[in-house]
C-alpha cells in the first residue's frame, strides 16, 4: 500500500515538472518575434499569420500590434526590389536592392537594370554600348548664301496697251432662206497709264472704238464710235488706306458723223457735238490690286458741247437753241469692277450715276457698261458687251408720219448689244 502511495506521488511530480516545461515553451515561442514563423515572400494580412501558426502554438494566446502588421505589408511591398533577410546580430532585418536604376543620355528616360548576384558576391557585368535610333526631323541640308542681294528698283508706273480688231462675216449663194451678204470689222484700242507711290495716286486711260458694217445693197453703215479719255488725281494721308481725296475727268466724244439709217444726208451728231466733260472733287476708293474702284463726287461739273451750227440751232443734246454748250452741276457716282468668273472669262462692270442740282434733281444719268471677255489663247478672244444709256437732256428723233422729216419726242432709254470674235494683243 505504502508503494501504491509513493508511485502516484511520484507520478504527480513528474507531470507537474512536465507541465511546468510546455508552458515555459508557450511563452517562449509567445515572445518570438512573428516574422521567424510566417514567411516574408508573398503579401500576407493577420487571418494568414494566424492559419500558419495555428499547428505550432495556440494563437488565442497571441496578440499582433499594429506596427507587426504594418511592417508585413510593408515587406510585401519591397519584396518585388529587394532581398529581404533577417540579420540575428541586431535582431532586424536589412534590405538588399535587386536593380539599379540609371539615366540614359540621350533618350534621358529611367531605366532599371538587374544587380547581379553569385554567391553572395557581386559582379560587374560585361558592358555593351548601343546606339538607339533616331529620327531626324529636320535633315541638314546644304545652302547657298550670297553676300549680296539688291533689291529690285520699285516700279510706280503701270502701264498696259491693248489692240484688238473683231471681224465677222456672211455670204450667201442660192440661198433658199434669202440673206443678205455682209461684213463687219471693229477696231479697239486701250491704253492705260496708272501711277501709284506712297501718298499719291494717278490714273489715266483712252478708250478708243470704232465699227463698220457693210451689207449687200444697203452701203457702209457706222456700228460704234467712241472716243474716251478718263484721268484721276488722289492724295491719302497714310500708306495703308484706299482712301483718297481726288479730282478726275472725263472726256467722251465721237470720230465720224452719225446717221439715222437709211438716210444718211442729215447727220443727227459729228465730231465733238456732242461732247461731255465731267469735271469734280470727292473721294477715290481703290482696293490694292485694282479689280474695284468707287469715285464719289458731291461738286460735279458737266459741260456738253455741241460744236456744229446746225444741231446747235435745233437745241440737240439739251442746249439751248443756238448755243453751243450747256453746264451743270451736280452729284456723281462712279464704279468699276473686275471679277473673274471662271477659267478664261472675264467681267467688268461700270457704272455712272449723275444728278444736277440746279435742273430737276432726282432725274439720274446713266451709263452702264457690262463686258464678258473670253480668252481662246494667247492672242485670240472673243467678248460680249451691253451698252445701257439714259440722259434725260437727250431727246428722241424718229419720223412719225413717213414723211422723211425727223420729229423729236420725249428721252429714250438707249440700249446696245455686241458679240465679237478676233484677235487681241496685249503689251
Amino acid at each position: 500500500m505504502k508503494k501504491r502511495i509513493i508511485s502516484f506521488f511520484i507520478i504527480i511530480c513528474f507531470a507537474t515538472v512536465s507541465f511546468s516545461q510546455v508552458n515555459d515553451s508557450l511563452i517562449v515561442r509567445k515572445e518570438m518575434d512573428i516574422h521567424k514563423i510566417v514567411p516574408r515572400f508573398k503579401a500576407i494580412d493577420i487571418s494568414d499569420i494566424l492559419e500558419a501558426t495555428r499547428p505550432m502554438v495556440n494563437m488565442d494566446s497571441i496578440t499582433l500590434t499594429a506596427a507587426d502588421s504594418l511592417r508585413i505589408k510593408l515587406d510585401s511591398l519591397l519584396l518585388p526590389f529587394y532581398d529581404i533577410t533577417y540579420d540575428p546580430s541586431v535582431k532586424d532585418y536589412a534590405y538588399t536592392p535587386k536593380y539599379r536604376m540609371t539615366i540614359r543620355p540621350i533618350k534621358e528616360d529611367t531605366i532599371y537594370i538587374p544587380i547581379p548576384k553569385r554567391n553572395g558576391e557581386y559582379i560587374r557585368g560585361k558592358r555593351r554600348l548601343r546606339i538607339d535610333p533616331i529620327e531626324v526631323l529636320n535633315p541638314i541640308t546644304r545652302a547657298t548664301i550670297k553676300t549680296q542681294k539688291y533689291a529690285d528698283d520699285p516700279v510706280w508706273w503701270k502701264n498696259k496697251n491693248s489692240i484688238g480688231l473683231d471681224i465677222s462675216e456672211a455670204t450667201f449663194l442660192n440661198w433658199n432662206a434669202g440673206g443678205n451678204n455682209s461684213i463687219s470689222g471693229l477696231v479697239k484700242v486701250n491704253l492705260v497709264r496708272n501711277y501709284k507711290k506712297l501718298h499719291l495716286l494717278w490714273n489715266n486711260e483712252i478708250f478708243l472704238r470704232y465699227g463698220l458694217n457693210q451689207q449687200q445693197d444697203k452701203g457702209l453703215r457706222k456700228t460704234d464710235d467712241k472716243f474716251q479719255v478718263n484721268s484721276t488725281f488722289g492724295y491719302r494721308k497714310d500708306t495703308i488706306s484706299n482712301w483718297f481725296y481726288s479730282v478726275k475727268l472725263n472726256f467722251n466724244t465721237q470720230f465720224t458723223n452719225g446717221y439715222s439709217y437709211p438716210d444718211t444726208s442729215t447727220p443727227i451728231s459729228r465730231f465733238f457735238a456732242p461732247a461731255y466733260l465731267f469735271l469734280g472733287a470727292g473721294t477715290h476708293y481703290e482696293l490694292k490690286n485694282q479689280k474695284f474702284s468707287l469715285y464719289l463726287s458731291p461738286i460735279t461739273l458737266k459741260s456738253t458741247f455741241v460744236n456744229d451750227k446746225a444741231l446747235s440751232d435745233e437745241g440737240a443734246f439739251g442746249v439751248e437753241k443756238g448755243e453751243r454748250s450747256r453746264h451743270e452741276f451736280g452729284t456723281l457716282i462712279q464704279t468699276e469692277w473686275d471679277k473673274v468668273m471662271g477659267k478664261n472669262v472675264v467681267m467688268t462692270n461700270k457704272l455712272s450715276l449723275y444728278s444736277d442740282y440746279l435742273n430737276k434733281f432726282g432725274n439720274i444719268d446713266i451709263n452702264w457698261e457690262l463686258h464678258f471677255n473670253f480668252a481662246i489663247n494667247k492672242h485670240f478672244k472673243a467678248n460680249l458687251g451691253g451698252y445701257l444709256l439714259y440722259d434725260d437732256d437727250i431727246k428722241f428723233k424718229e419720223d412719225k408720219d413717213n414723211d422723211g422729216v425727223l420729229e423729236t419726242s420725249g428721252a429714250r432709254v438707249q440700249l446696245k448689244q455686241l458679240l465679237g470674235i478676233g484677235v487681241q494683243f496685249v503689251f
